[in-house]
């Protein structure tokens, strides 16, 4: 996931380095999406595998 948030924000540097500014917003609040999504997947199995531990 954290992936797919990288070539999303590749996309969106250099969709603005060109000047479309409209597929570089979009494609930078995707990329956002994507990292928050994946740093909340984290957080949830980092509190997972703790709790399991212990």
């Amino acid at each position: 996931m954290l992936y797919y948030a990288a070539v999303f924000l590749v996309i969106a540097l250099i969709a603005a380095l060109f000047g479309f500014t409209g597929i570089a917003v979009g494609a930078v609040g995707i990329a956002k999406v994507l990292f928050f999504v994946f740093v909340v997947l984290f957080v949830v199995s980092l509190v997972t595998g703790l709790l399991r531990r212990g």
